[in-house]
């Protein structure tokens, strides 16, 4: 027997009589792998509980903690999603999933972590800027954000990218790290605690699996080679999956995001940029565009050197991203919801000319 405690699961959690609690630990498509007290069980969505999902929110994906009809002989049934305390969402605006679903474009990726890590490579392809739109996101979630700054051994002085970073996310731990060499690994072990989750961000060919492989003390993972060009690898991990390691926390691996569309991360962007944001209220016009008016604070203080150019403009780009990413699920929500009253509509009106036809 497996104590599912060890995964988190909250002794408040009771579940109702005949079901069984569990945590999703692997999810590909429409298949799902549940750890139980039985152990690892293969399971999938229960009719009824798919009926009644109105957006892709309502499924259950990796890290979640979810109530099972247990069968010993073929697949279980998921039959309720508990809640959540924490998730991390994207905007994706591929159209996959569950045709009377698809139209919601929140895609959860990982749910029920404590911390974020934010993983970037010091080659090539180290970009800040990528790593503040994927921060502005990890806020949203919940949990606390981590910068991991992999592949250490490639530079000769990795606090010089450390020092940039932290200087472009203020708050936010940033860690230089080596799977390779093992530099300054120790630092991680704060965070990997035993009942801890740990979610893995970042694009392919960051070090992703290599971390990974390390903090398992095993392979568990195919580590492959990035292009030389710009640094950039394939996908090694091709779905969600979550990984006890011996230290007793757990690591939720995520496919490599080449976009990473923000989805309701107002929240997260505004605590982001708190210190932008500040000046505001300092400006003379409450209606402050802040490009060439009097008194504006926000161009007072890139004059005086307290707000840097590049903040400013790091700001003016993700806000805008924001607002579409806003505008754009909106729209698609309210799409969907005249879809489905047309459905309705023709469903009741075929159902009418039955009767009188009946008659």
């Amino acid at each position: 027997m497996i104590d599912i405690k060890q995964y988190g699961f909250m002794e408040n959690e009771t579940p109702a009589d005949g079901l069984l609690p569990g945590r999703v630990i692997e999810q590909r498509r429409v298949q799902y792998t549940v750890i139980t007290e039985h152990g690892e069980v293969a399971a999938v969505l229960k009719g009824a509980f798919l009926h009644d999902a109105v957006v892709r929110e309502d499924l259950p994906c990796v890290g979640d903690y979810v109530l099972l009809q247990y069968n010993d002989s073929g697949p279980s049934l998921i039959t309720d999603l508990l809640p959540r305390r924490t998730k991390f969402s994207r905007f994706d605006g591929s159209g996959h999933g569950y045709a009377h679903i698809k139209a919601n474009r929140e895609q959860i990726i990982a749910a029920n972590f404590d911390y974020v890590f934010i993983l970037s490579s010091l080659n090539q392809d180290f970009n800040v800027n990528r790593i503040i739109r994927y921060l502005t996101q990890a806020r949203q979630s919940g949990a606390l954000p981590v910068v991991l700054l992999t592949k250490a051994d490639l530079v000769e002085d990795a606090s010089v990218q450390a020092d940039k970073v932290r200087k472009a996310v203020p708050g936010v731990p940033v860690h230089a790290v080596s799977s390779y060499t093992g530099f300054r690994m120790i630092e991680l072990c704060e965070y990997l605690k035993p009942g801890k989750t740990v979610v893995f961000l970042g694009m392919s060919g960051v070090g992703k699996s290599s971390l990974l492989n390390v903090l398992m003390k095993h392979d568990v993972m195919i580590v492959r080679t990035i292009r030389e060009d710009d640094g950039r690898g394939r996908h090694t991990t091709t779905h969600r999956q979550l990984f006890m390691l011996p230290s007793g926390a757990m690591i939720i691996d995520t496919p490599g995001m080449r976009e990473l569309g923000l989805y309701g991360a107002d929240e997260g962007f505004s605590e982001g940029f708190a210190d932008v944001e500040e000046f505001f209220t300092q400006c003379r016009f409450s209606d402050c565009r802040h490009q060439s008016e009097p008194g504006c604070a926000i161009l007072a203080a890139i004059e005086r050197g307290v707000l840097s150019q590049s903040r400013w403009d790091n700001y003016l780009k993700l806000k805008r991203e924001t607002l579409y990413s806003e505008d754009k699920a909106a729209a698609m929500r309210e799409k969907f919801a005249r879809n489905k009253e047309i459905a309705v509509w023709s469903k009741n009106r075929k159902k009418d000319f039955k009767q009188r036809y009946d008659a």
